[in-house]
């Protein structure tokens, strides 16, 4: 007469651990079941895949000032700019998630990917910049 279900027919619910801890190794889950699946050549991919997803992340946080537009900033340009930021924030929340593995190699690699990004960003501004100043007419003062 019970009527709570027995232990023998529940369906395994959670099979699987997480760590709370920063640990070394190729035995981790990162965004997907399965994946990298204890397997180096995967696990090395993994790693590449979130280098390159915090390094978009920095790359697209310049919007619209990488890409230039040629037409006015109108409907066009706004639902640019709002698939840019949408695709942006994706990339955010997947690097967020891999890095929740806490698995250093990742953790590293996603420091690596948002440096890496960020320097680039600021070199093209910083150049951006530098053809500004020496592209106006502006005659250096002679000592």
């Amino acid at each position: 007469m019970d009527d709570m279900p027995h232990h023998d027919d529940m369906p395994m619910v959670m099979n699987m651990v997480m760590k709370m801890n920063f640990y070394w190794g190729k035995d981790v889950t990162i965004l997907f079941k399965g994946w990298p699946d204890n397997n180096l050549g995967m696990y090395i991919l993994s790693l590449l895949f979130v280098f390159f997803m915090a390094f978009g992340v920095e790359i697209m946080s310049m919007g619209l000032k990488m890409i230039e537009i040629k037409r006015p900033i109108a409907v066009g340009g706004l639902i640019q700019a709002g698939i840019i930021y949408t695709i942006r924030m994706v990339l955010v929340y997947f690097v967020m998630l891999a890095v929740m593995s806490f698995n250093i190699g990742i953790f590293i690699v996603a420091i690596l990917g948002h440096g890496l990004g960020y320097v680039v960003v600021k070199f093209r501004e910083l150049a951006a910049a530098d053809t500004t100043t020496t592209g106006s007419n502006a005659t250096d003062p002679k000592v």
